[in-house]
């Protein structure tokens, strides 16, 4: 059988080999002459490659869900308020009935309530899909709207990580990492040469680095019962070195679980957790890794979703021939309702 030339193809015009000649000099033809058939152009490039159908998304995580209480609802609010309230007794709470000077000097209760406001901003993305670009989904069996809904979750996420940990600076917020109202202690320099590093000290000293920054949390909370740290975020560095290093050569237990089992809150009643965070390195004091510790529950720290991440409009836009979709989500600044009950421990 004997193969015709039938011309160059060039995207979309299909010319005669007497035309060449005319066509652009930036178009890289594929011949399909006998000469490139002999030399096994029979075959388009495409078509020997054995395809992967997996599309690889970035590498990255968002640990914001895990380190505080998230509270979904609210709508479009522009403020957070939350309520406090102190109480005062007069002659002081020592005094009672038999040293109140009878019936006229009883003490007397009172209240005195304060209202605190967290901010709110408005988080909004968009994707635009070619109206050609919907039809050719059809070839690649891919969904190019599903893939842009990936992105933006991915970017929402990101945000979130952002706002939680260290605030968005344009809006004025801080986070879990950098709250000024915090206090910050250094780590003590009980490790080898005097070292603060967790790497070189003993299993005991880091313990003792540990509970003691849990008990000066729950000192400044007065040793209520239901305020005793529970969760604890370091870099992923010191992490890591403490879930992998043994207490001894020995022993089977690593450090990590020698400070599960061994730790104050535990002690009184509390389940301590200890992870690793990205934001933690090199949030301390001078550019020194931070540890955080705080107490996690809703009581005294939260962040809102007012209007959770959602398609708001989608709309045709005949300029572009395309469709423009907007995204936006309305979420709060880190609640901290108790200033006390979050401790930096810096150089770790």
């Amino acid at each position: 059988m004997k193969f015709q030339n039938m011309g160059t193809f060039d995207g979309g015009m299909v010319t005669s080999p007497s035309a060449k000649a005319a066509m652009p000099q930036n178009i890289q033809a594929v011949s399909m002459d006998a000469a490139a058939i002999a030399n096994g152009g029979a075959f388009l490039q495409s078509e020997l490659e054995k395809r992967d159908n997996t599309v690889r998304q970035p590498l990255t995580s968002f640990t914001y869900g895990r380190d505080i209480p998230m509270r979904v609802g609210g709508g479009w609010a522009e403020f957070i308020s939350a309520m406090n309230v102190e109480y005062g007794v007069t002659g002081g709470s020592e005094d009672g009935l038999v040293h109140a000077g009878g019936a006229n000097g009883i003490p007397m209760v009172q209240a005195n309530f304060d209202k605190g406001l967290f901010k709110t901003h408005i988080f909004s993305i968009g994707m635009r899909i070619m109206w050609v670009d919907m039809q050719r989904e059809k070839l690649t069996g891919r969904s190019l709207e599903s893939i842009l809904r990936d992105g933006i979750r991915m970017a929402y996420d990101k945000h979130m990580d952002a706002n939680v940990y260290a605030g968005i600076k344009r809006f004025g917020s801080t986070g879990l990492i950098n709250n000024p109202a915090v206090t910050t202690a250094n780590a003590a320099a009980t490790g080898a040469n005097s070292s603060t590093k967790f790497r070189d000290k003993t299993p005991d000293q880091i313990l003792r680095d540990i509970n003691e920054s849990i008990l000066a949390v729950w000192e400044t909370a007065e040793y209520d019962r239901e305020a005793v740290p529970n969760h604890i975020i370091m870099p992923y560095e010191q992490y890591n070195y403490l879930a992998t290093t043994k207490v001894t050569e020995l022993a089977e237990k690593t450090i990590l679980q020698f400070l599960m089992d061994n730790n104050v809150a535990k002690t009184n009643g509390s389940d301590l957790y200890i992870g690793g965070c990205s934001w933690c390195k090199g949030a301390g004091t001078g550019g020194n890794d931070r540890m955080v510790v705080y107490i996690n529950k809703e009581r005294y720290v939260a962040a809102d979703e007012l209007a959770p991440l959602s398609r708001v409009m989608t709309q045709p836009n005949t300029t572009n021939v395309c469709y423009d979709t907007a995204y936006m989500a309305n979420i709060s600044e880190v609640q901290m309702y108790y200033e006390n009950i979050m401790r930096y421990v810096d150089g770790i």
